[in-house]
């Protein structure tokens, strides 16, 4: 075999590796997901997707590569007219937890929120709803803390945002799935566009109880190094990012669009100076990450602050108390390293 024929075949290779095999695999998955019809018809739809990617790929090392490319291209460009077609949907049988997208006004200082949630959890099955307006003083934030829930191992978390104020008022706030009822999450199928985002800002008592005390998980609180200004940034990007979602919804991404958006935002309200990384998509290590930014304290060993972050059972022993957020705070470390008392 010439050099130039080696090279061809490299080239080719690197193209099937790089290009069309990532291109195949990702149109047999929308058409699994996505393709309107019986499993059946799902099947047969992805099948064809996986055997024009390995017809092409096999095509590639030999004389009619160019044509192959070019049917595979268009067959390509077919599919993605079609996922251009599929928007977000208006309404839907939403589970209760998602029903509502929260919504805000600001006047001056004050900020209302309509459709703030405050369940009461027994069980996933088994609560009481509640969603209320409340009204939040601008002027009197003076805290960030961020909260990780861990549910699918030390990997990956759901990330919570709480924003403290002087007066004893904490508001967290979350983006997660909105489900319909019957349908169940998976982060494969939420790549493709199977569910929509909704940000919800409710009550601790409501959204991190329900995740250390009903569910079980991991849960971790961080108080964040944040300026006044900072934290106001980043709570009205919230409330924005919420006002947008009521008037157009989108798609909820596994992989681009969840909860560690928050992170990104988070960021950007602090001036960029904190610089991407890993860690910010593999989020369940974001503790590391912040204490090697000086975001969190340094006072204390980083594997002393996880091991004082874990609220878990502060918060079964607070349980249903009206003074959850602060009983949840107790040993925690502040940003400058001493805990709440």
């Amino acid at each position: 075999m010439t050099a130039g024929r080696v090279v061809s075949a490299i080239l080719m290779l690197l193209l099937a590796l790089l290009i069309v095999a990532p291109i195949g695999l990702w149109s047999a998955l929308a058409l699994w997901f996505r393709c309107p019809g019986p499993d059946a018809v799902r099947a047969v739809a992805a099948g064809f997707a996986a055997v024009a990617a390995i017809a092409a790929i096999v095509a590639l090392f030999t004389r009619l590569r160019w044509r192959a490319l070019g049917a595979f291209a268009l067959a390509f460009a077919g599919i993605l007219v079609w996922w251009s077609t599929i928007t977000p949907p208006q309404g839907g049988n939403w589970t209760a937890d998602v029903a509502r997208q929260t919504t805000g006004t600001i006047d001056g200082d004050i900020l209302t929120l309509t459709d703030v949630r405050d369940f009461d959890w027994r069980s996933d099955d088994d609560f009481t709803e509640a969603w209320e307006t409340r009204r939040y003083d601008l002027s009197k934030l003076k805290a960030l803390d961020l909260i990780l829930s861990y549910w699918a191992g030390p990997q990956m978390a759901h990330l919570i945002m709480s924003f403290e104020f002087d007066d004893g008022q904490v508001l967290a706030w979350s983006l997660e799935v909105r489900r319909e009822k019957g349908s169940v999450y998976s982060p494969v199928a939420d790549a493709f566009r199977s569910h929509t985002l909704v940000s919800i800002a409710a009550t601790e008592r409501d959204v991190v109880r329900l995740r250390s005390n009903v569910r079980g998980e991991d849960v971790q609180l961080y108080r964040l190094r944040a300026s006044p200004a900072a934290i106001r940034t980043l709570l009205v990007g919230y409330v924005d990012e919420a006002d947008a979602l009521a008037r157009e919804p989108r798609w909820y991404n596994s992989l681009t669009t969840n909860c560690t958006t928050a992170v990104t935002r988070l960021i950007r309200s602090l001036g960029g100076v904190l610089p991407f990384d890993w860690r910010l998509i593999v989020n369940g290590y974001l503790p590391s990450y912040l204490y090697d930014h000086g975001a969190v304290t340094n006072a204390i060993p980083l594997a002393e602050l996880i091991e004082r972050a874990r609220i878990d059972a502060r918060a079964k022993a607070a349980d249903g108390s009206p003074d959850f957020s602060r009983l949840i705070r107790v040993g925690v470390p502040a940003p400058d390293g001493k805990p709440l008392m």
